[in-house]
């Protein structure tokens, strides 16, 4: 009798682990089969440059970016392939440069764009919010989307979605035109600003080109508010991920469209006009504090967001996987472009690796200093022709206003983060300009390059509107009445 009860209880225990072992195998597979994809947010400060506390400028607060980079990955190497906002923003939809679309001239409308990668994320089962009817949903692609390519164009932090969500948000507040703004505007823009996180003109530390002018001085006090600004807005979308209980499902990349909105930087492609800030927060996949020294193109965000939705990468687009379990190798170099801005023709073409950055100008006879009338408005533009006019720049500030420009440029861009040193006659770096030289010529064979077709051509061509007389009529005419700074109320 004993012996049936203890094999009765023997069984019994048996059948009851296998219960409980298949119990929580059902469980887990569950789990895994039912887990949800992670949402996507892209955070966007305009013209925003790495002028950030994250990446140790001393003279920044910005503690929510650096926040976010204390709990993700800050890129140090991450390049726009546009110094400009509607070709940067082209290729950032599209995964594909605007040189080989035909969307490379600011600004130019393509007909035929080519599917965007938030297509690809409708596939996988994601909500697409770009609020364009709120403020945050900026477009300016230089071609028209689609019909219902997006699902949600209100403010999407108010009422985060429930299900797989992609969120854009694009702040306006560090635009070019709120660099010169106005103070009454300027006041505007930083109200939310405490007395600490005022700067003072005497701290600026200008860039050695620049003339040390007030006007100069006074824009980088407001380039650094207008960023304190954009903090505090980064600062609301994070809480309204924490409040809707989604932060650690949320995949945050936040990053500027290109360089900060001044001259010689915004429109050019030397370092300050193409190298942006790029923090990524994935909660348990990515180190917080962690450092990328690779070097990343925007070109590379597309293909990203379409991997981690699950997606199948489409072999038309350019770039490559920086994120997830699908990470592409680094490549030898990345690459930008400069065509006409708005009424002003030039084309110039940039290869940058780790160290060295190539510059080759098409155009040499053509100046540096060339009027776009939008840029005019710049302050620090205007001091810095009239320091010209005076005879009072010393040989570096007075570069920018040589004659001609060479043919090519060779910068050590780690020595010389301000590029102002061409290195491209020196023997000592004959091999170095011979490699990135025939980078540039095999990237523009096999990218299909259209910089060298005229805009006359690419519109016989059906790629792109006629837009040719639009701007060949703002020389005569000048800027529209909204394009122009608005001078101060008088009292």
């Amino acid at each position: 009798m004993k012996i049936k009860l203890l094999r009765g209880a023997f069984m019994f225990g048996m059948c009851l682990m296998a219960f409980v072992s298949i119990e929580r195998g059902s469980k887990s597979l569950a789990s895994k089969t039912v887990a949800a994809p992670s949402n996507i947010v892209w955070i966007i400060g305009e013209d925003l440059g790495p002028e950030l506390g994250a990446y140790g400028d001393k003279l920044a607060r910005t503690p929510n970016i650096d926040r976010l980079a204390r709990e993700g990955a800050r890129f140090t190497r991450a390049f726009t392939h546009a110094p400009v906002c509607a070709p940067s923003r082209s290729g950032l939809i599209t995964g594909q440069y605007p040189t080989t679309m035909g969307s490379h001239h600011m600004r130019s409308t393509l007909l035929k764009p080519p599917p965007l990668f938030t297509d690809y994320l409708k596939q996988a089962g994601y909500q697409i919010c770009w609020p364009t009817k709120a403020g945050f949903g900026k477009t300016d692609f230089n071609f028209t989307p689609p019909e219902g390519w997006v699902d949600v164009t209100s403010d999407w932090t108010k009422d985060v979605p429930k299900r797989p969500f992609f969120g854009y948000f694009n702040i306006t507040t560090s635009h070019e035109s709120q660099v010169r703004a106005v103070p009454e505007k300027h006041a505007q823009n930083t109200v939310r600003l405490k007395p600490s996180d005022r700067q003072d003109p005497a701290k600026m530390v200008l860039p050695p080109y620049y003339p040390d002018d007030p006007a100069v001085r006074n824009d980088f006090r407001q380039y650094y508010e207008i960023a304190t600004a954009v903090d505090y807005k980064v600062g609301d979308v994070l809480e309204a991920l924490d409040k809707a209980g989604v932060a650690d499902n949320t995949i945050v990349f936040f990053f500027g469209d290109h360089g900060r909105g001044m001259p010689r930087s915004k429109r050019w492609v030397y370092n300050q006009g193409i190298h942006v800030p790029l923090i990524v927060r994935w909660p348990g996949n990515i180190k917080p504090g962690s450092v990328r020294e690779d070097l990343v193109c925007f070109l590379d965000f597309a293909p990203t967001a379409i991997s981690l939705a699950g997606g199948t990468v489409p072999k038309a687009m350019q770039g490559r996987v920086i994120v997830g379990d699908k990470t592409g190798a680094e490549p030898k170099y990345v690459f930008a472009a400069r065509d006409r801005m708005d009424e002003t023709f030039d084309r110039i073409r940039s290869v940058r690796g780790r160290r060295f950055h190539y510059i080759r100008n098409f155009y040499p006879e053509l100046p540096y200093a060339q009027v776009v009338l939008y840029n005019e408005e710049n302050p620090i533009m205007q001091a810095w022709r009239r320091w010209l006019a005076e005879g009072k720049l010393n040989a570096v500030q007075k570069q920018f206003f040589a004659p001609t420009k060479p043919a090519e440029e060779l910068y050590d861009a780690e020595a010389d983060p301000h590029e102002i040193n061409n290195l491209a006659a020196l023997p000592k770096y004959k091999k170095t300009l011979e490699e990135m030289r025939a980078g540039l010529d095999r990237w523009m064979k096999d990218t299909g390059d259209l910089g060298a077709v005229p805009e006359v051509e690419l519109v016989k061509r059906g790629l792109v509107a006629d837009r040719i007389k639009e701007y060949e009529d703002r020389k005569k005419n000048g800027l529209q009445p909204n394009e122009r700074r608005q001078p101060p109320k008088q009292p």
